[in-house]
């Protein structure tokens, strides 16, 4: 049901939709000044986009298909279709991007939250062949729900408002985890040693650090997780939390906190709760008398190496990797002081995480009008 007031347009009703496109690659003139020159990875920031990867001369420039600011730009061909952005200045992309122009009808902002609210189901339309894309025609053909100028100036500020709280958040949880890298690099090399500690540090082996466990008797059995099941079910990589299971049996609780490293990519992680592992290949790392787990594990954090081949790591070169080592109490102060850091950086996480999912529920209200805003009488 459309709301009062409301209509359903074209994105081609919108305004103009442009294709970019690519000035000759093999003249060189054409290239490097600065005028963004924006391809999808340049795309899927959250914020105005005013610089690309690649840029374009004045001659490159006007060799192509100029973008004013204010258009939304959506990536209609490759493996990121649907990914989308904002001009934040004059610019132009390649082929592989719409550019919606809104005319004056419709403001810039709200075309842009109100096609990236449809993006999902526009990259749909894609298929799934082996180069995904959704032309030209078929991309100006869909439709958006629209309010009149008065209300989409009102819900673009509602909207943006949420947009620069989110930015902001990012910028702080950036600082912040700079902020961390810079301290693990002083405190775990003793290039910065912490008040009341003056004792030589030694060379050790992580395996002198650590013991290892397989983790045999706390594979999960069933991988249908829900959010309602009590135990974790983890990973060492990037996901971390693959679910929850409602196994009684084979939970790990026998030493926290402790590190579960991954033997095939090196990954690990720091786990200080109750849980279940899926995969063979985890080893559970836990400190011998006269180590800091926390320690040990943050120091690994520094190590820099080149995972090669599908080989198990820990018993044949990662536990025989050497680490700078302070006395045990100096490891537990840079421990407290690293976790203090991991606490904010959390909580920002967890702010961030909070902003987004209601910045998306009030998306789905305002743009399409099952919550109204009030708008001032002209």
């Amino acid at each position: 049901m459309v709301p009062k007031g409301w209509e359903i347009l074209s994105i081609g009703d919108l305004g103009d939709v442009i294709t970019g496109s690519t000035p000759k690659t093999s003249d060189l003139s054409l290239y490097g000044g600065d005028i963004p020159f924006v391809g999808p990875a340049d795309l899927g920031r959250g914020k105005p986009i005013t610089s690309a990867i690649k840029t374009l001369s004045d001659e490159g420039f006007q060799a192509t298909r100029k973008i004013r600011k204010g258009a939304t730009l959506f990536t209609c061909i490759g493996s990121t279709i649907g990914k989308i952005g904002f001009s934040g200045t004059a610019l132009a992309t390649n082929q592989q991007i719409n550019a919606v122009v809104p005319n004056k009808l419709h403001d810039d902002n709200f075309i842009y939250h109100a096609l990236k609210y449809r993006a999902s189901h526009i990259a749909k339309l894609a298929g799934t062949q082996a180069v995904p894309i959704i032309n030209k025609s078929t991309f100006s053909s869909q439709p958006i729900l629209v309010s009149p100028l008065p209300e989409q100036k009102k819900i673009a500020q509602i909207l943006s408002t949420w947009d620069q709280a989110i930015t902001a958040t990012e910028r702080l949880l950036e600082n912040s985890q700079q902020r961390k890298k810079g301290l693990m690099q002083k405190l775990l090399t003793g290039k910065k040693r912490l008040p009341g500690f003056e004792e030589e540090w030694k060379k050790i082996e992580l395996g002198e650090a650590l013991k290892y466990q397989q983790p045999t008797p706390f594979l999960v059995r069933s991988t249908e997780y829900s959010n309602d099941f009590p135990t974790p079910v983890l990973t060492a990589g990037k996901s971390f939390l693959l679910g929850y299971s409602d196994e009684e049996f084979g939970i790990y609780r026998d030493v926290l906190p402790t590190i579960i490293f991954d033997d095939f990519t090196t990954a690990s992680r720091f786990v200080d709760f109750p849980f279940k592992v899926k995969s063979s290949a985890i080893k559970i790392l836990t400190s011998n008398l006269g180590f800091s787990n926390r320690y040990i594990f943050e120091a690994m954090q520094m190590i820099r190496f080149k995972v090669g081949g599908h080989q198990r790591h820990w018993i044949s070169i990662f536990a025989n990797l050497v680490i700078p080592c302070p006395s045990f109490e100096e490891q537990k102060a840079i421990s407290k002081v690293l976790a203090t850091a991991d606490h904010e950086i959390l909580a920002l996480q967890n702010c961030l995480k909070s902003l987004k999912k209601e910045k998306k529920a009030l998306m789905q209200q305002l743009l399409t009008g099952k919550r109204r805003v009030q708008v001032e009488a002209e």
